[in-house]
This record gives structure tokens, C-alpha cells and sequence, in this order.
């Protein structure tokens, strides 16, 4: 069996792809820090579904120790890497951006070295869809990057240069994937999704900042990890967007949880934060032709399964 390493495993797209690797007969190797950025439950809850395979091992680990890192590259030979480990979050990136660049350059930077060191040949990065700023949707891969509204951006095209830098040095296979607005069950608490079913489900007022206008390619977590396991298979370097080429205003998004629930909600808008994208819309032509890949998850589908969730599990977080 292949053996790969997938940092941040215990995150939310880490485990779904950890998920579909194992399942493709794939010896995986996850690491962790447990960053506290959100409830620890949900990340114990993902690590301990992840326990349940045999060819899944955990190891509490931080991609900024790079001593650490090497010690456990020179235990297992690994045919490639996955880096979903990342500082994410457009809008606490404003209060912590040294870390945000440490985590997300200086991090990817360990794994580029340590690739080289260890002959390792292959990685994927996750990138975002923050870095489009200033473009015109639908956000196509070769639209030139500069007018980036956050350090959260700016360390993953900080990540994503180094990856190009490496690739072209020492020929490693290089995939950067721009993630667009990922949801489904068991999601980060920080994205909009989470937070308006949670809030919807538990009786609480539904926090929109700007008018609910704005869009975005809301892309269910199941069509993300099918993509990102289909990117590893690539030779050579590419950026490709994984994203929904349909998007949805955020007010209708509310309307349909309305409806799967079957109960009004109060919203209250709070002002637009000058860090976010107002719309985002991928073209997923590269995706479709390369791939071939596209969304299959309708918005309504991955809202009733993502609230079915919620409902199933009981979710009680200590903040949000």
C-alpha cells in the first residue's frame, strides 16, 4: 500500500481527504497540533471516526517543528505529501498574522525541505479563494493575484510561490488546489454555514455582516475531497480550483435552511468586514478538463445532509 502523509488531518477538509485516501487502499499518515482556533470536539470527533481504519495512524505534530517533522520522515518512507495543515480564517488572520505566516509559509517551506532531503516527490497544497481579491468573478486560475484584502491570503500565495520555486529547482510534482467556501457535516464553526445552522437549530438570531447579498461557490465537502484525491494523481505543476461554478447569495442559503427546518429565522446584519470578498465564483474549466471533475452536491442536498447532521449528533460547542 502507498504511504502518504496528510497534515491537518484532524481539520475539516483534512479528514474528509484522509477519508477518501484510506478508502482507496492508501496507508495514511495524519498530523495534528490541535490548534485551539475552535471547539477541540469537533477535531476529536473527526480524528476519532479517522481511528476506525487500520491503515490510519495519528501523530500529534506541528508542521512549524521542523525537527519533529524530520524525525518522522525518517521513520516512514512517504510517496507524497498533502498539506492541508493551515492558520485559516480571513478575519482572525487581522489579529494574528505573524502566525498565519508562520504556520502557512514557514510550515509548507519545513515540508519543501524536507521533500528534498528525503527524496519525497510529490505534494499538494491548499490554497483558497481569498486570493482573487480585486478580480472579477468567475475567478480563473491565471488571473494575476496582487490585490490580496488579508494575511490570510497573502501567506497562502506566499505558500503557493514556494511550491512553483520547489517544483522548479528540484522537479518535484507540484499541485496547488484553490478551495472555494467548502461545508458539509462535521465543518468549521467559523464558516458561514456552520454558524447559520447551528444558530437556526439552537433558537439564535442568524449574524449576517454586509446586506446578505453576497456570494459565494459554496462547494459540499464529499466533491472537495473526491477532487483533491483525483489532483494527486497529477504529474508536473498545476493550480486548479475546486469550487461550485453555481453560486448563492447568502440570504438564500438562509431561506433554504428555513425551509429543511420548517421555522422562521430572525437575522440581525451586522456591517460588511472590509477583509472578506464581497462574491466569489469559480470557473472550473481546468478542473472539468484536467480532472475531470466538477460539483455533483446541489446547495439543497448538501444543506439537508449537513442539518441532518447536526440534528443526529447533538452538536453543543462551548463558543461560537
Amino acid at each position: 500500500m502507498k504511504k502518504i502523509l496528510i497534515t491537518g488531518c484532524a481539520g475539516f477538509i483534512g479528514y474528509k481527504v484522509c477519508e477518501y485516501f484510506l478508502k482507496n487502499n492508501y496507508n495514511v499518515i495524519g498530523i495534528d497540533n490541535f490548534d485551539p482556533y475552535y471547539d477541540l470536539s469537533l477535531k476529536e470527533y473527526r480524528i476519532n471516526y479517522l481511528k476506525n481504519y487500520e491503515n490510519f495512524e495519528f501523530i500529534l505534530s506541528d508542521i512549524r517543528d521542523k525537527q519533529t517533522l524530520r524525525n518522522i520522515f525518517k521513520v516512514y518512507n512517504f510517496e507524497g505529501i498533502i498539506n492541508l495543515s493551515a492558520k485559516a480564517g480571513v478575519r482572525n488572520s487581522l489579529l494574528n498574522p505573524k502566525d498565519y505566516f508562520e504556520v502557512n509559509v514557514i510550515g509548507t517551506l519545513n515540508l519543501l525541505e524536507l521533500m528534498i532531503e528525503f527524496n519525497v516527490r510529490k505534494i499538494i497544497l491548499a490554497s483558497t479563494s481569498s486570493i482573487y481579491a480585486g478580480q472579477k468573478p468567475p475567478f480563473r486560475e491565471d488571473m494575476k493575484c496582487d490585490n490580496m484584502l488579508s494575511p490570510y491570503a497573502v501567506s497562502k500565495k506566499s505558500a503557493e510561490n514556494l511550491i512553483w520555486t520547489f517544483h522548479y529547482l528540484y522537479g518535484v510534482s507540484a499541485t496547488v488546489l484553490r478551495y472555494f467556501t467548502v461545508y458539509g457535516p462535521a465543518g468549521r464553526p467559523d464558516m458561514s454555514i456552520f454558524r447559520f445552522i447551528y444558530w437556526a437549530i439552537n433558537d439564535n438570531e442568524i449574524i449576517i455582516y454586509g446586506d446578505g447579498n453576497q456570494r459565494r461557490s459554496f462547494t459540499y465537502i464529499d466533491d472537495i475531497a473526491l477532487g483533491t484525491y483525483l489532483a494527486y494523481q497529477l504529474e508536473g505543476f498545476e493550480i486548479i480550483n475546486l469550487g461550485n461554478d453555481e453560486d448563492n447569495k447568502l440570504i438564500d442559503v438562509i431561506k433554504i435552511i428555513e425551509k429543511i427546518l420548517n421555522k422562521k429565522l430572525r437575522i440581525k446584519y451586522e456591517p460588511f468586514n472590509k477583509a472578506d470578498l464581497y462574491e466569489t465564483k469559480a470557473d472550473i474549466t481546468k478542473a472539468k478538463n484536467i480532472l475531470n471533475w466538477e460539483p455533483k452536491v446541489k446547495i439543497e442536498e448538501g444543506l439537508k445532509i449537513t442539518i441532518d447532521w447536526f440534528l443526529s449528533n447533538n452538536i453543543k460547542l462551548s463558543s461560537l
